[in-house]
């Protein structure tokens, strides 16, 4: 049964459940972000207690031919990371945290190039766990662009009515500025 054929009470409760998403959803998506990557940040402060670790200093140790050897990537990144996940969860300086996030991404998933004997059971077809834990940051990067949509003060809209009308607004603002 679609909402609007259901009884109004429940067409009520449905919109009252919409509104409350789109009024803390876009809080709730920065928070949760920014636990999982102070989380795993702080975890690579100490050796050998992320899984990520070894693929992860591997790929910088190709990235700069050689010369930030493991000693050095692994703090550099577990304090990347941590700043993300400080500058998600205080929601201080957006921009740069998320250009900060965007950059580690892109590192992210170089493992599935540089080492697809770690990444693949079958090349592009079936990932090993390490290259599922890679794959899974795709879900990192939507977020990350659903909350570099909002920085300049944009929310989520709930009301499809009123999410045709900014629509128009903006087709119109852009074809005035085009």
């Amino acid at each position: 049964m679609e909402t609007s054929e259901a009884p109004k009470p429940v067409r009520r409760l449905d919109a009252r459940i919409v509104d409350w998403m789109a009024q803390n959803g876009l809080t709730v998506l920065r928070v949760a972000l920014g636990i999982v990557f102070f989380w795993f940040g702080i975890l690579k402060f100490f050796p050998s207690t992320s899984v990520a670790e070894t693929l992860a200093t591997r790929t910088i140790s190709v990235l700069s031919l050689g010369y930030v050897k493991p000693e050095i990537s692994r703090p550099l990144l577990a304090a990347w990371e941590t700043a993300i996940g400080l500058g998600l969860l205080t929601g201080v300086w957006m921009r740069v945290t998320l250009g900060l996030l965007f950059l580690q991404m892109i590192g992210t998933f170089l493992p599935l190039v540089f080492f697809p004997k770690e990444s693949w059971t079958i090349p592009l077809l079936v990932p090993t766990l390490e290259g599922q834990y890679i794959i899974k940051n795709l879900v990192l990067v939507a977020a990350g662009l659903v909350l570099g949509a909002t920085v300049r003060g944009g929310k989520l809209i709930a009301d499809p009515k009123a999410a045709r009308t900014a629509e128009r607004l903006q087709e119109r603002n852009d074809s005035v500025r085009g």
